[in-house]
């Protein structure tokens, strides 16, 4: 009976119970889907680029905000470490479709696919992803 035991009277216990008598604990299917190569925008302008970059590596995930209230742009993206340092913004020119897919409630994260320090500006190239 394909890994599933066989029950007297309680067909849910049966479901949930595999060989041996073991409690299945269903796991929830997520996956990363990748959307777009982008930058992080702005990472001139926050005090302390240069100290946060050394800790900034390829392949780190990042995290991203909406930020609506935000005088410059409504569509803003703020992009964050994993540990929550503010290291900059989406492209304005790249948001739009980002901003419409967060404020559905989907959740967009980004990974560092390249990193350069020019002087004191860090450019970040990033691959924006979407976890389903």
């Amino acid at each position: 009976m394909s890994g599933l035991a066989k029950s007297e009277g309680n067909d849910l216990i049966g479901l949930l119970h595999g060989k041996g008598g073991g409690l299945l604990v269903p796991q929830p299917f997520e996956r990363d889907i990748f959307l777009f190569d982008t930058h992080v925008a702005g990472t001139s302008f926050i005090e302390g680029i240069e100290e946060l970059a050394v800790h900034l590596n390829v392949d780190d995930e990042l995290d991203f905000f909406r930020e609506p209230d935000n005088p410059h742009d409504e569509r803003a993206i703020v992009v964050r470490t994993r540990s929550g340092a503010k290291i900059g913004y989406i492209p304005r020119d790249d948001n739009v479709i980002f901003s419409r897919l967060m404020d559905a409630g989907k959740l967009l994260f980004g990974r560092i696919s390249a990193k350069e320090m020019r002087g004191t500006w860090l450019k970040l190239s990033i691959k924006v992803h979407l976890r389903e």
